[in-house]
């Protein structure tokens, strides 16, 4: 096994809704979805936020498109309005979670 970034798997994007970021990743190859469902967790996930997300973490599949889709409770500080963060819509929420690293095999083939 290896570790690599999953900027090397799959491209995300992220918003806001309130205090909730959204961040939703899609695998590059329909080959790299599974990895993604096994690998990119709620516990994974919320563990590579730490502090930055204080409420719960909520994951939802989108299999057809090769997707998964994170809501991050408590991020954003109160919101786009309210907070005092610098990212008061969450948009870099998806560059920090490109930059997680996840266990693949050592065969797998990788852009």
């Amino acid at each position: 096994m290896k570790k690599i970034q999953l900027v090397r798997l799959a491209h995300a994007r992220s918003g806001d809704k309130g205090d909730t970021a959204n961040v939703g990743i899609i695998a590059l190859r329909p080959e790299y979805y599974p990895l993604l469902r096994e690998k990119v967790t709620v516990e994974a996930v919320k563990n590579h936020y730490g502090d930055m997300v204080t409420g719960s973490v909520e994951r939802f599949e989108m299999e057809n498109i090769g997707a998964l889709n994170f809501l991050l409770h408590g991020a954003l500080g109160g919101g786009g309005t309210l907070t005092l963060k610098h990212d008061a819509q969450g948009k870099t929420f998806s560059t920090s979670l490109l930059r997680m690293e996840i266990e693949v095999p050592d065969n797998l083939e990788v852009d």
